[in-house]
């Protein structure tokens, strides 16, 4: 099992770079920075990170091809490629329908944007001369003018059958949001009739949990720290995953209230009453280093090679990154 951790860039570069360093040094191997208008560039963090740190594999996760160009996707990925001495990863995916209507993009044709826009990045790592005639993207001869991209992993933010199977088959590896061995278990199909399709041996495919983690001494403590982000995952969970976990309709629509309800007046602490310990357990990794451990082997048997401690990661975010390093990540080497 490999372990990798999420930064949101909504902090200070510093901060960033002190979390990454204290990762790297607690037996990270990945750090996955997340790319969203919002937030701080994602290219200049990372840029940061490279410089400032020496073995972690990093890179956006997961960044788009609806407001950048795979051009300069690949142009930004095999710079930090340089700079990091050959460290760079890149997450891709379709990206959030809702953030590109705020900022004026249409989100359309998710499946074959990725799939042409990764077919483009990788001939341009590749150091190639790009000819393609997409339906999304058209390309006559575009060309990076250095060598530093070739053999970057990408990986594909995946979550229905399509995008799992397109993962499977143009991606190192995949991204599923989910922290449920039940979700992977539905995921395993697709995966595997990717590769099938794409001669690929399952071996060297990195199947990612990309999982809302909170870990602490204290169970109690690292539950409550998940409660929120939780919610927002309950809230935003398409039909089909909800029922897949057999959850009530009135317990999500009581998420959904007392979120609006946050928002309107800041009531959050309606938010994490409204949560159950149902949805903790089916949409984070959170308790103590014994309940993560138990869970992530759970993942394990159902496909998972990598591991991802996304937010809150816990109560105490540098108590909780040392606690992973020295009593979870262990258990798996």
């Amino acid at each position: 099992m490999k372990f990798g951790i999420e930064f949101v860039p909504d902090s200070k570069y510093y901060e960033l770079e002190y979390y990454v360093k204290l990762a790297e040094d607690s037996g990270f191997e990945y750090t996955w920075i997340t790319d969203h208008y919002n937030n701080r560039n994602v290219y200049s963090i990372l840029t940061v990170l490279a410089m400032k740190t020496r073995n972690i594999k990093l890179g956006p996760g997961v960044t788009n091809p609806y407001h950048i160009s795979p051009a300069l996707t690949a142009s930004a990925i095999a710079t930090i490629n340089e700079i990091s001495g050959g460290r760079a990863v890149l997450g891709i995916g379709a990206g959030d329908k809702v953030t590109f209507e705020r900022i004026g993009i249409t989100w359309d044709k998710p499946l074959n944007r990725i799939k042409e826009a990764v077919q483009v990045i990788r001939q341009l790592l590749d150091g190639k001369s790009v000819k393609f005639d997409g339906e999304i993207f058209k390309f006559n001869g575009a060309r990076l003018s250095f060598k530093a991209g070739a053999g970057v992993p990408i990986y594909i933010g995946a979550q229905g059958p399509k995008m799992l199977q397109l993962a499977a088959e143009l991606g190192d590896g995949v991204l599923i949001n989910a922290s449920h061995p039940k979700d992977f278990e539905v995921a395993k199909e697709s995966i595997e009739a990717g590769l099938k399709k794409a001669n690929k041996s399952k071996d060297k495919f990195d199947t990612v949990a990309y999982a809302a983690m909170s870990v602490d001494k204290k169970r109690e403590d690292a539950r409550n720290a998940a409660k929120v982000v939780v919610a927002f995952i309950v809230a935003g969970s398409p039909q089909t995953v909800l029922e897949r976990h057999g959850l009530k309709e009135e317990d999500v629509n009581k998420v959904r209230e007392a979120l609006n309800n946050a928002f309107a007046k800041g009531d959050w602490g309606g938010v994490n009453k409204s949560v159950t310990e149902e949805m903790l357990d089916i949409f984070s990794i959170s308790g103590t280093p014994d309940d993560v451990i138990q869970r992530i082997n759970e993942l394990s048997k159902a496909g998972v090679t990598q591991v991802v401690a996304g937010s809150p990661i816990g109560p105490d975010k540098k108590k909780s990154i040392q606690l992973i390093g020295k009593e979870i990540i262990p258990k798996f080497k």
